[in-house]
């Protein structure tokens, strides 16, 4: 009983980790340099399946071209964006077309551009189960 109770502690502490924004779970950040044009966002502690994901920068604006979503099971979704999101601001909820699917990672590819006082953007990505 007493490793039952223990186990389910452990379940309802590991659930509320996740941080939430709005019914959206953060899945992971990157910081962008501008030296290369793309980054990639590893999908490590918020496993699960997800229907949409959403991107929100911080501390400089970033202008996405195109997004690619590598799914656990092997299959990838390009979705091209093509859309600048100012500091504090979202991308637009993006759909992931069929069933929802456990994602492993995300690459982002935007413009690289000279952002002022060295404040390197920060991009975080949600998701929408």
């Amino acid at each position: 009983m007493k490793t039952l109770i223990t186990l389910l502690i452990g379940f309802t502490i590991a659930a509320s980790a996740q941080p939430r924004h709005g019914g959206w779970t953060i899945l992971g950040e990157a910081h962008v340099d501008g030296g290369v044009d793309h980054d990639r966002i590893l999908v490590t502690g918020a496993r699960g399946e997800y229907r949409a994901i959403r991107l929100r920068v911080e501390n400089a604006p970033v202008v996405f071209d195109r997004v690619i979503v590598h799914f656990a099971n092997g299959t990838n979704e390009r979705i091209d964006v093509r859309h600048r999101v100012a500091p504090g601001s979202e991308s637009r909820a993006i759909d992931l077309p069929g069933n929802r699917r456990v994602i492993e990672s995300v690459e982002f590819w935007y413009e690289r551009g000279g952002w002022r006082n060295g404040s390197r953007p920060k991009v975080v990505l949600f998701g929408m189960r």
